[in-house]
């Protein structure tokens, strides 16, 4: 029996596991990619979010934010992201490139009603993220559903790096149908 990371079917199948295992575990790897956007200035930007849903049949990902953060200003401008994933104990990076659709308001109010009262709490804060303030708490949470954001991530591309004794790369693309295609690391 061949190792998981030998054939490009492997590594999708090991890879869309890990996406799925990042949504129902919060302890693993994939539960917090980085998420990187361009600003409108033309800076790249990348912080930590939240991995809330991932479709393999659909080839798609989720994340949540604040209508107010800056991330919301440089998907405006250019609605396209980069994710990154790494799980040490499989020696797995994966990269998603993705077409990005705002949804917000009435489009998420079913989802805001399942969200824990103390998880609200991340979206509503006065002033606005990243505003300047005085001291380092000098902010107030107040939940509000109409601040509350999906970012639904339509993946145009997956690179997938295994980097065991010998290192071995796929691609996966939406044109070519998710169809593998070996790639030298």
């Amino acid at each position: 029996m061949s190792d998981w990371f030998e054939t490009t079917d492997g590594i999708w199948d090991r890879l869309w596991g890990t996406l799925g295992r990042g949504v129902a575990d919060a302890k693993h790897p994939a539960r917090r990619p980085t998420f990187a956007t361009v600003s409108p200035e033309g800076w790249p930007e990348a912080r930590t979010v939240v991995l809330r849903s991932a479709d393999r049949a659909a080839g798609a990902v989720t994340v949540h934010t604040d209508l107010y953060s800056d991330k919301i200003k440089s998907l405006r401008a250019l609605p396209r992201a980069a994710l990154h994933i790494w799980d040490a104990k499989q020696n797995l990076q994966i990269r998603l490139q993705a077409e990005v659709t705002i949804l917000s308001g009435a489009q998420t109010r079913a989802l805001w009603d399942k969200i824990p009262d103390h998880a609200q709490q991340s979206y509503g804060v006065t002033p606005p993220p990243g505003q300047p303030i005085e001291t380092a708490l000098d902010y107030i949470k107040a939940p509000d559903s109409e601040t509350f954001v999906v970012l639904a991530c339509s993946i145009t591309a997956i690179d997938a790096v295994h980097l065991g004794a010998d290192h071995r790369r796929a691609g996966f693309s939406r044109d070519r149908h998710w169809q593998g295609q070996w790639l030298s690391p």
